[in-house]
């Protein structure tokens, strides 16, 4: 007889798979950090004019977007072309702002409140009438804090 016998009938062990779920957390994690979001879906056509002085925003999350354009051809069957302004992810009114700042605010930290800023993000093919209309409102709520958003001269969109 011989000292080794040859086992047969046994094949290749099951693979593991207790380190499955470990694997699968380590992916959703790295995704869910590397991952931005977006903040808005631009509604309206927005081309911001030119500037040579610019100053960049330091903290963006004190920052209210307000966009004003005509709106994106497939909006345009619905809202028309004139003029709009957008607040958030929807078309909005002037008569929307009190709210819009409200919410803003109550997100925000109460000692951040004198630092909010008012983005005003404007087509340049817009008339000064309802930027003037947006100021006066703003000045009303006391949101005295106003930003021109523009590109550097000689900047591609």
């Amino acid at each position: 007889m011989s000292k080794f016998k040859q086992k047969r009938g046994k094949g290749m062990p099951a693979v593991s798979t207790a380190s499955l779920p470990d694997i699968i957390f380590m992916l959703l994690f790295f995704f869910m950090v590397v991952t931005t979001l977006r903040d808005n879906t631009l509604l309206v056509g927005v081309q911001v004019p030119e500037a040579t002085e610019l100053n960049k925003l330091e903290e963006k999350s004190l920052v209210m977007y307000m966009y004003l354009g005509k709106p994106l051809e497939q909006y345009q069957n619905l809202y028309g072309t004139a003029t709009r302004m957008q607040l958030g992810d929807k078309f909005s009114t002037i008569d929307d702002l009190p709210l819009f700042i409200e919410r803003k605010k109550l997100k925000t930290d109460e000692r951040k409140h004198p630092f909010l800023i008012a983005s005003m993000k404007v087509d340049k093919k817009v008339t000064m009438g309802i930027v003037s209309d947006v100021k006066t409102k703003l000045r009303k709520l006391g949101q005295l804090s106003v930003n021109y958003s523009s590109r550097a001269r000689g900047q591609d969109l």
